[in-house]
């Protein structure tokens, strides 16, 4: 045996020092590889879903904010700031500090994410935007993390460790579906005419009276209350604040025997800040809209009345005559040039979400209010009781005035609109009928989706 090849086994302890050294430096290095690994990805992703969850919140707020101000000559700059308001309050939450503070760094929100607007989902996406603008996106390009041992996770991959920072989209806007903030109100339309929302020309003056008691079917026009299984009370509260019964085009609704004249009314009334019998003192959970503005007189009595005989409208105030609206939903009596209307109560919500506390706008109130998602009905065959009555669709119905009634009779006036909050789905679809404000996939370009969606 080669006696120089065992020499190394018999070297003596002091010439093998180091060796051990070398072993514990490579182990301990490997350590705190797996130390950033797991700290500064734990970290990574944390902030990842903070900022994400802010992002998408901004998005949603912009884009509820465009609803309301849509047509407007301020509609972007006032849903641009909803959105960066939206994300400084979440940034300011508790928990998101480092948020807060990257934020202040940028120099504010406005600095720290771009807020744009397009009229397709996909976009291109500007700001201020196109008119017609629908979507709104809300970007945060970078946003740079503390590193804990990520700068020495640097040192060693000799450049592919890119630094500690992260981005985050969302887009969020209107789209049609099914309705769940129902109104439990069920309007008989007119099967053969859905290309004019069922027989309810958009701006019309409409009369809406419940149904009486008959054999001969209900006609176009007449509504009913929906069944939701309950009394009077019930259906006063829903009147005040809306269903959640989420039906689809198709299903069948369970309309409610008897008019409950007493509890609608009380109920309903309360969109327009009156607080009537069992009603008062419930103002915090149903806050009156925005603008409770109507035409009144100098008695405070709404200044409109029907006829219920032929559904014929008349001003009672100085003046008098026939009451009309033209094809832009303008309304207007024979003997008054000019009567409040669905284009003035936009136009005055617009301006309290714009500018709240402003003249004219309610400082406890709650947009939309006043526009009512209601379930248009085929009801051909159907009388007065109860009923199953098939869905054609839905409808937004913006009320004029407080609901009155004629001895055992109520009825609605008001104009049917294209857009009102309720169900949603997971493509936006363009057409009139309840809406709802929701989140959709992101694109980077009009064709590629991005991994954050």
């Amino acid at each position: 045996m080669n006696l120089w090849m065992q020499q190394p086994l018999n070297m003596p302890p002091e010439q093998q020092r180091g060796a051990v050294l070398v072993m514990v430096v490579i182990a301990m290095a490997a350590m705190l590889l797996m130390a950033a690994l797991a700290l500064d990805g734990g970290h990574v992703l944390v902030n990842k879903t903070r900022l994400q969850n802010t992002v998408d919140a901004a998005a949603l707020s912009g884009a509820k904010t465009l609803t309301q101000v849509f047509g407007t000559a301020n509609a972007a700059t006032s849903t641009r700031s909803a959105a960066l308001a939206t994300l400084s309050l979440n940034a300011n939450a508790s928990g998101n500090s480092e948020l807060a503070a990257a934020m202040a760094a940028a120099g504010g929100a406005g600095a720290f994410a771009v807020v744009e607007l397009a009229n397709n989902v996909s976009g291109p996406f500007s700001f201020p935007g196109p008119a017609d603008a629908s979507f709104v996106r809300v970007t945060v390009p970078t946003y740079s993390l503390t590193g804990f041992f990520w700068n020495f996770a640097q040192s060693f991959g000799n450049g592919t460790v890119p630094a500690k920072a992260i981005a985050a989209l969302a887009t969020a806007g209107a789209s049609s579906s099914s309705a769940c903030e129902l109104a439990p109100l069920m309007v008989c339309g007119d099967p053969a005419l859905p290309d004019t929302n069922w027989g309810f020309g958009m701006g019309q003056l409409t009369v809406l009276k419940t149904a009486k008691n008959n054999t001969s079917g209900i006609g176009p026009g007449n509504f009913q209350l929906l069944d939701f299984g309950a009394g009077g009370q019930t259906v006063r509260e829903l009147l005040a604040g809306g269903g959640m019964l989420c039906p689809e085009v198709g299903d069948n609704v369970a309309t409610k025997p008897g008019n409950t004249v007493g509890p609608s009314v009380q109920g309903f009334n309360t969109r327009f800040g009156e607080y009537l019998g069992p009603m008062s003192g419930t103002e915090a959970l149903y806050p009156p809209d925005l603008v409770t503005t109507y035409d009144q007189l100098n008695n405070g009595k709404a200044a409109l009345t029907v006829d219920l005989s032929n559904d014929s409208v008349s001003y009672l105030g100085a003046g008098g005559g026939q009451v009309s609206s033209d094809p832009d939903g303008n309304m207007s009596s024979s003997g008054n040039a000019g009567l409040f209307d669905l284009n003035d109560w936009k136009s005055g919500s617009a301006s309290c979400v714009a500018t709240p506390g402003s003249s004219g706008c309610q400082t406890s109130g709650a947009y939309g209010r006043r526009m009512l998602t209601v379930v248009i009905g085929q009801c051909s065959g159907t009388d007065g009781g109860t009923a199953s009555v098939p869905v054609l669709g839905f409808g937004c119905f913006f009320t004029l005035q407080p609901m009155d009634q004629s001895g055992g009779q109520a009825w609605l006036l008001g104009q049917f609109d294209s857009l009102c909050d309720g169900g949603g789905q997971p493509v936006p679809v363009n057409t009139a009928g309840s809406k709802i404000i929701q989140l959709y996939k992101s694109y980077i370009t009009s064709s590629t989706l991005s991994p954050d969606s």
